[in-house]
């Protein structure tokens, strides 16, 4: 390949870490592959970064409670709308929406079900709530904790996991029948579930956040995660993450799980 692709992949890791970069092109193939009728609430979206390099068109609304992300998202022109506030109180009527959508958000909530609530109110019936989240197997497919384990270190490895749950912010990691009571509870009906993103897949995210160090510098000096975008600094990064970008949607035990609910 001598010129670089323009896929999601290569869009999100020109911008991102590489890490960071190949979870947000799994999960934006998902989204790209699924009619989003409008009017449409990216729930928790953040500095705007995956819905800019995800959809073509604009967004009807990007809610977050975090002033900063806010500020980025409007320069990035994604959203008709830009709401500061919180998924609990949603400043929108009841039934104003035909469809929500939040990538990887819910699971650093911890009083999750008044969200949920909130996000049924101002759905249309028959609407559509669109989520993805980390699951119950993340945890123990961390390969790190893994090793730990095989040398009897368990107490260590138990350590270990605990700290990476605290720089992930996860609040809640649960399996689909947890979520499916929280959303019918809500008044969704949950349509179609899938677990993603294989072990494999998560050891190279999880060794990326230590590799990845560097970009954080970067960051925190430039402003960007990669100085240079290029084929020639990329490319193998790129080959390297391809397949992992290209797995099926099918992964009994996948990491996370990607969720499609109906508002009954």
């Amino acid at each position: 390949m001598n010129n670089p692709p323009n896929d999601l992949l290569w869009k999100n890791i020109t911008s991102l870490p590489y890490f960071r970069g190949l979870l947000r092109a799994v999960e934006g193939r998902y989204y790209q592959s699924m009619d989003l009728p409008g009017p449409v609430l990216d729930l928790g979206c953040g500095d705007g970064h995956f819905a800019s390099v995800t959809f073509s068109g604009t967004l009807d609304a990007g809610l977050d409670p975090w002033v900063q992300p806010i500020r980025e998202a409007q320069g990035r022109g994604k959203y008709k709308l830009h709401v500061l506030a919180q998924g609990s109180q949603i400043p929108f009527p009841e039934q104003y929406f035909q469809t929500v959508i939040s990538n990887s958000v819910l699971e650093h909530i911890q009083d999750i079900q008044p969200v949920l609530n909130d996000v049924a109110r101002v759905t249309r019936m028959g609407g559509s709530f669109i989520f993805c989240v980390p699951n119950h197997q993340f945890d123990g497919s961390l390969s790190i904790g893994a090793v730990m384990e095989k040398f009897g270190w368990k107490t260590l490895a138990g350590r270990y996991r605990n700290w990476f749950e605290k720089i992930a912010r996860h609040k809640n990691l649960d399996s689909p029948e947890v979520w499916i009571l929280r959303l019918e509870k809500a008044g969704f009906e949950v349509i179609q579930w899938w677990h993603y993103f294989s072990p494999q897949a998560q050891s190279i995210m999880e060794w990326g956040h230590f590799l990845g160090l560097p970009s954080l510098v970067i960051r925190k000096l430039t402003g960007k995660w990669i100085l240079a975008p290029t084929w020639w600094n990329l490319g193998w990064t790129y080959r390297i993450l391809e397949k992992y970008y290209r797995q099926t949607q099918e992964c009994e035990n996948g990491v996370c799980t990607f969720y499609v609910a109906r508002r009954v």
